[in-house]
């Protein structure tokens, strides 16, 4: 197995793998791209469960960039891929864990190998007690036949988000519970980096982080749309609304990036008798930071609780 130019295999690439892969190739593997001499993956195959989605991801892969990239469907697991790929990136639904990674050949497919979790609420623990056959019992304990090996995969947990896609993601990868090869971890920080932004956090932080870099931006669309309804109400273009909504979002982005509290922005812009304190007083009063504040509290405490299953 070569670390030069390794073969990156997506086991599930939809959505959020698809948006990764489509990031990486575009940043890495365009006529445009000024990274190829230094790009430590040289192939990727994008593995999806019906021939639809294969048919749909292969035909939004740029024609510069098909060389790269095989695309296939398989509605059984792909062993014979994992087994063929140097590193392999789990891209499916997370409550499909035990069913992909107990099936027979995985854990020999993925031996001494390198596997990057996409998997929201699977801790890299947890994988590699499935991957061996290994689960936790209904007491919380883990069955003793088989304890951890040498030739057990190296896994690490990413999460990425939909700016995946436009390179602007934040990814947070879990801090290794213990030292990996330095060119595993290169091939993981390159990955990530072409597509926007890393960052390490602890195990016990990754719950949370993984509700703030994506339900977090999902629940931002739920105020936005509603902005957008009461421009259309008071006359506005949904279009017109939105293209102007973005650019002050641009602009609140910078002004927070610099440095100013969302408080003091707040004030800073609300005038005596003007219609910022209005819209604000509105907000207050239906307790609309209560409710965020409870929506990151109830996504953070259902991870955890995925977690102990």
């Amino acid at each position: 197995m070569s670390y030069s130019e390794p073969t990156v295999a997506f086991i599930g690439c939809g959505n959020m793998g698809g948006a990764i892969l489509h990031g990486v190739l575009d940043a890495a593997f365009s006529n445009e791209s000024n990274s190829q001499r230094t790009r430590p993956v040289s192939k990727f195959v994008a593995c999806t469960k019906t021939a639809a989605s294969a048919d749909r991801l292969r035909a939004s892969i740029p024609t510069e960039q098909r060389p790269h990239v095989e695309v296939i469907s398989s509605q059984a697991v792909p062993v014979e891929v994992m087994k063929n790929a140097d590193i392999v990136v789990l891209g499916f639904k997370p409550f499909m864990a035990e069913d992909v990674l107990r099936t027979k050949g995985v854990e020999e497919a993925l031996s001494g190998k390198l596997v990057i979790s996409l998997l929201a609420g699977q801790t890299p623990q947890n994988l590699a007690r499935i991957i061996r056959g290994n689960a936790v019992d209904s007491f919380g304990n883990d069955n003793p036949d088989t304890t951890p090996s040498a030739m057990d995969p190296v896994i690490v947990k990413a999460i990425p988000n939909m700016g995946a896609q436009f390179r602007q993601s934040v990814t947070i990868i879990e801090t290794p519970e213990n030292a990996i090869p330095t060119h595993m971890t290169e091939v993981v920080e390159w990955m990530f980096k072409q597509v926007g932004e890393i960052k390490y956090l602890p195990q016990s932080q990754m719950d949370l982080g993984s509700v703030l870099v994506g339900a977090a931006l999902a629940a931002m669309t739920v105020p936005i749309e509603g902005i957008l309804d009461g421009c259309v109400a008071e006359g506005l273009k949904r279009s017109d609304a939105m293209e102007m909504m973005l650019g002050g979002l641009r602009g609140l982005s910078a002004a927070l990036e610099s440095g100013i509290h969302p408080a003091v922005l707040r004030e800073s812009i609300s005038s005596p008798r003007g219609c910022t304190i209005q819209a604000l007083l509105t907000l207050e009063k239906a307790g609309s930071r209560a409710d965020y504040a409870e929506a990151i509290i109830n996504g953070t405490q259902h991870l955890k609780k995925a977690d102990k299953k």
